[in-house]
């Protein structure tokens, strides 16, 4: 056990599967994101002296590297050589779009992952799988006053998050 409170082992029986979900979810890739995972928690060894749990739970701490992992990964992966000429060709045009495309697709399941289960659950259900709310109320068993009242903090929640977000880039 680290002075600073980061053990490794139990870290990673708390937080390895979430962690994973998150990377497959990324990097669409099972072999890469158990890839990212391992860099992740390489990484969080490695900056264990600099963990501060005044700072941030273990869990968001864990998921601000992972973030960065994926994201290096990704760039990684859409890496080739540029045109001789210099100019941007259609096919890394698209490849760039793709790669931007990308980015956006991981930072969104990043702060997504931040939120409670309970927060995560009416916006993935509402906004990404086209419930409504009543219709949700009946699946879950949750009053719509509720699940829009989650919703609203929710939104909330992610705002600051991806605000923060860009602040630390």
């Amino acid at each position: 056990m680290d002075p600073r409170g980061f053990d490794v082992r139990a870290a990673y029986a708390a937080h390895g599967h979430d962690l994973l979900g998150f990377m497959v979810n990324a990097v669409r890739d099972r072999g890469l994101a158990e890839e990212c995972v391992q860099e992740t928690f390489t990484r969080a060894w490695q900056a264990r002296e600099r963990y501060d749990p005044a700072r941030a739970s273990q869990r968001t701490w864990l998921f601000a590297i992972a973030r960065n992992v994926v994201v290096d990964a990704v760039r990684a992966r859409a890496r080739r050589p540029a045109p001789a000429s210099g100019e941007q060709t259609e096919e890394s045009a698209t490849r760039d779009a793709d790669l931007a495309r990308l980015l956006d697709h991981v930072t969104l399941v990043w702060a997504l992952a931040q939120l409670s289960e309970a927060h995560r659950r009416v916006v993935v259900a509402v906004r990404l799988e086209g419930f409504g709310y009543e219709e949700l109320a009946e699946r879950d068993g949750v009053p719509v006053a509720t699940l829009r009242t989650r919703m609203f903090h929710a939104l909330r929640a992610l705002r600051a998050i991806l605000d923060e977000g860009e602040e630390s880039r």
